[in-house]
């Protein structure tokens, strides 16, 4: 799957309620997108912060992202909790990711991603955090 993808399509759909005006953010909408995006882009640097990164690090902060839009998510409610509860389904996979070395069979199904699996998660997180900054300023 790619999250990339997915959160483009999320975020387009955000784009055209907010434009069309059938969301408009509240002010605590707008205070916790706002907070949700600082938090998010201090878990997910730049491309090439994160390259330099081990992968137990890149993993790390891609599950702080998740409990960022979790956190916020148990906040909120109406259109901002409907693109977050999306946001976060579409990094569910980061989930069922392991950086460690695991004997077979012992990882609860956890899986080693690729440095392309990586790349798309961290990616899809910089585009939630540039619309949820968006947002913010409605």
């Amino acid at each position: 799957m790619d999250m990339q993808k997915t959160v483009t399509r999320l975020t387009e759909e955000a784009e055209l309620q907010l434009h069309g005006e059938q969301w408009q953010p509240t002010p605590v909408d707008r205070t916790l997108a706002a907070q949700a995006a600082a938090e998010l882009e201090e878990a997910v640097g730049p491309p090439e912060v994160q390259r330099a990164l081990p992968a137990i690090e890149c993993l790390e902060r891609l599950r702080t992202a998740l409990a960022v839009l979790a956190v916020t998510l148990a906040r909120v409610h109406g259109h901002l909790a409907w693109f977050l509860a999306a946001a976060s389904t579409a990094l569910a996979p980061v989930l069922h990711w392991r950086a460690l070395p695991a004997d077979d069979g012992y990882s609860f199904g956890a899986v080693l991603p690729t440095p392309e699996q990586y790349a798309d998660a961290e990616d899809a997180v910089r585009l939630l955090q540039q619309t949820l900054a968006r947002i913010a300023a409605q």
